[in-house]
């Protein structure tokens, strides 16, 4: 029996996700033999066999992750060979990482490049298509649809796919122009931005202006060292001119320290602190600007202790800052049983949107301390206006919803409340006010939740609100929302009233800090001029971001919500 290992795949590539098997139980395999597609941080690969024989048992299932040496299956009569290194993607190759730098200077500007999206291959001589960037913090798609073909002309500006990222459906144009030679990918494949999709012959693209090379940097010491020996050259001095007898030169450095204390004390021209030459020196040795070290005696004047009370605050925060989880990455938890043990089971991939979704949900619930208030709407005079100018909303085309007017309603609240049309800037310990009254509603779609934005509803009739509403959520569920569909919101509106429900708590959208939830309505007993009264109530649900809004401003908002639903003159009056 012999075994088929994974071979290695690429520098710094260990595992991967195994996306198809291309072979099963008794199947007759030969050497170079596609054997699996397999997924790694780079591109969709294929695994070529490096034995030959009778496929007797395969021990991974599709959709697993797999790791360099892991065993993929055993044949009978195997014929071992010498594994090859499978394919590395051509999407990314992997450059060999660059020689320290001896001195502090800027690298030479390398030739000029090629454009991203398309480069001419060294081997064939044909231009590489490669996947442009599609948008902020976007880096790859799930590619839904090619619309080229080998042999097919393209020209720049031509949608060539569609690929669903974890925000929308895009068309991706060319930019160049030349005849299809080899599609390199398939539909229902990850992409990555600087992924191979195609080549092409007698391709010409616009050229892009070289990029110059960034500056080497060195860390701790060895920093400290060469910031040192640049400072004292530039006024000319050696050395042993620039320190007194008992102040040695930093020495090398036998280990790195966070980019805090890469600085060395001396190298700057700034006013004198008050140190002691030993204490300078204790400061240069650990590699930091004694200029950033508070003192603690007499007249300010700082002690090693300050040195090292400084130096540990530093080391600390970099570490914290380094354990902290990527932002959008999911949580890690503990392991799941094995559910298949009390009956079937299926295992889908995460994908999309609802990938993203996951990802966005989790980070707003854990970054933001969610206070949710809830109250009621009395909207029966509303509903009668509703019906009145409903002909006006079609004719427009679109419909007179409640969450058509809950937009104007919203966007003239927020002008009068604008803490809660504001973002938090915890890094800066700022409030970001915005100027502008950008509104997401809440779309469900049989790919996820997604949110549109409607911009500058302030601005805009309740008419033209509707219309624009039910154009931008057929979009959604057409799947033709762009990126741009889904950016800039400032506040957020999602409305279950069509499914049921009497109220709920909404995750807040981050970085905004409010959204409003509406149940369905219904009638209910209300107190009238003393008696009972049927009245159509709207259950309202308001979460909101504790750290920047206090439950009496959320109280008042949402009350003055539900005074405009009840009383539409207010929004004349006061929005």
């Amino acid at each position: 029996m012999t075994e088929f290992k994974l071979p290695e795949l690429g520098e710094n590539i260990s595992q991967g996700d195994l996306v198809r098997l291309m072979i099963s139980p008794g199947s007759s395999i030969t050497e170079g033999q596609p054997v699996m597609e397999l997924e790694t941080d780079k591109a969709v690969v294929e695994v070529p066999s490096s034995v030959s024989g009778t496929v007797k048992e395969i021990r991974v299932k599709e959709g697993e992750k797999i790791k360099v040496g892991q065993v993929i299956f055993t044949l009978d009569n195997g014929a071992s060979v010498k594994a090859p290194a499978a394919a590395a993607p051509k999407a990314e190759p992997v450059a060999a990482p660059p020689a320290p730098a001896e001195t502090p200077k800027t690298a030479p500007p390398p030739a000029a490049a090629a454009p991203a999206a398309s480069r001419p291959a060294a081997a064939s001589g044909a231009t590489e298509f490669k996947l442009p960037e599609l948008g902020e913090n976007v880096t790859q798609g799930d590619l839904v649809r090619l619309m080229i073909a080998p042999g097919a002309q393209v020209s720049e500006g031509q949608p060539v796919m569609e690929l669903e990222t974890d925000k929308a459906v895009v068309e991706v144009p060319s930019s160049v122009n030349g005849t299809v030679k080899e599609i390199l990918v398939k539909q229902g494949q990850k992409v990555k931005v600087g992924q191979v999709i195609f080549t092409l012959e007698g391709a010409s693209a616009a050229a892009e202006k070289p990029k110059p090379a960034p500056v080497e940097h060195t860390s701790g010491q060895q920093g400290a060292r060469l910031a040192f020996q640049a400072a004292i050259a530039a006024e000319g001095k050696t050395e042993e001119q620039a320190l007194p007898p008992d102040q040695p030169a930093p020495a090398p450095a036998t280990f790195s320290m966070p980019q805090q204390l890469d600085k060395v004390a001396g190298s700057e021209h700034r006013e004198p602190v008050p140190a002691g030459p030993d204490v300078r020196r204790f400061a240069r040795e650990l590699g930091i600007d004694i200029h950033n070290v508070k003192g603690t005696g007499p007249g300010g004047r700082i002690s090693k202790d300050d040195i090292k009370a400084y130096t540990k605050s530093v080391v600390t925060a970099a570490a914290t800052a380094s354990a902290a989880p990527a932002r959008g990455a999911l949580p890690a938890q503990s392991p799941l049983p094995d559910f298949s043990k009390w009956g079937g089971v299926e295992r889908v991939s995460m994908r999309g949107v609802r990938r993203k979704t996951a990802e966005h949900l989790w980070e707003a619930w854990n970054t933001i301390p969610h206070v949710t208030q809830h109250d009621k709407a009395d909207i029966t005079e509303l509903e009668q206006l509703r019906a009145k100018f409903a002909p006006k909303a079609e004719e427009a085309g679109g419909k007179m919803t409640v969450t058509a007017i809950a937009l104007k309603v919203c966007a003239s609240a927020l002008k009068i409340f604008p803490q809660f049309n504001a973002s938090i800037d915890m890094a800066k310990e700022e409030i970001i006010y915005k100027q502008y009254i950008n509104v997401g509603v809440a779309v469900d779609t049989d790919r996820g939740l997604l949110v549109p934005v409607i911009r500058d509803v302030d601005k805009k009739n309740i008419v033209e609100l509707a219309a624009e509403m039910s154009q931008i959520s057929k979009k959604a569920r057409d799947k033709k929302l762009t990126l741009a569909d889904l950016e800039g919101g400032t506040f957020t509106i999602t409305n279950l009233g069509g499914i049921g429900g009497t109220a709920f708590t909404p995750i807040v959208n981050h970085p905004e800090v409010a959204i409003l939830g509406m149940s369905r309505s219904s009638i209910e007993p209300v107190w009238v001029d003393g008696k009972f009264e049927p009245r159509k109530v709207l259950p309202l649900s308001l979460s909101y971001d504790h750290r920047l809004i206090d439950g009496a401003d959320a109280a008042r908002f949402l009350r003055w919500i539900a005074e405009a639903f009840e009383q539409p003159f207010l929004l004349s009056v006061q929005g």
